[in-house]
């Protein structure tokens, strides 16, 4: 059984202050319990995986600088999700300013990569699996985007994201699963693509 929202809201609240009095593990329950929606939230911007990764990195950096400013410990979430927009949107602008360097730089570097089919495989096999992502609702899209990326998401935070009951949130992965699962089956692609 998922805790209520003012339930959440006190447990939060205490791993703020626990955090603040030096708590190692209050943090990492933080981050594992926000991440998901800070993952979210960045890649709705565009940005790609990897940039993600780093705009997440930069926003647990500014939290940690700047925790004692939070004034209410409940307002973390907000707090963070507008860290979060505003590092991406500026990842995103310095992107585009950004030019080619010279190609004989990775020239010398040694290719570490899959080799030219395996990739090709591989490229076909996600390019399948977004097409088919693609054909889901809208609210499947977002939701399995949302918990995509972690092995136990807070289902009280991607409830409160996409405004539905927590108790709704595992049937309607599951069933989201099932039409992405029958989509790829119908592509003859493996369950398990790359």
């Amino acid at each position: 059984m998922r805790p209520s929202q003012p339930d959440r809201a006190a447990r939060i609240a205490a791993l703020v202050s626990a955090v603040r009095q030096g708590s190692d593990d209050a943090l990492g329950q933080i981050v594992t319990e926000f991440s998901p929606l800070l993952w979210h939230v960045a890649r709705a911007t565009g940005l790609s995986a990897g940039d993600t990764e780093d705009v997440l990195q930069t926003v647990w950096m500014r939290l940690f600088e700047h925790l004692d400013e939070i004034r209410t410990p409940t307002a973390l979430a907000g707090w963070l999700v507008i860290t979060t927009r505003r590092e991406a949107w500026r990842v995103r602008a310095a992107e585009r300013k950004q030019f080619p360097t010279d190609q004989e730089a990775f020239a010398e570097l040694p290719d570490e990569g899959p080799g030219s089919e395996e990739q090709v495989m591989i490229d076909d096999q996600r390019r399948a699996l977004w097409t088919a992502i693609r054909q889901l609702s809208p609210r499947c899209q977002e939701l399995l985007r949302i918990i995509a990326f972690v092995p136990r998401p807070d289902y009280a935070a991607v409830a409160a994201e996409l405004g539905m009951q927590v108790g709704s949130v595992d049937p309607t992965r599951g069933r989201c699963l099932a039409k992405l699962r029958a989509l790829l089956l119908a592509k003859g692609l493996e369950e398990n693509p790359r």
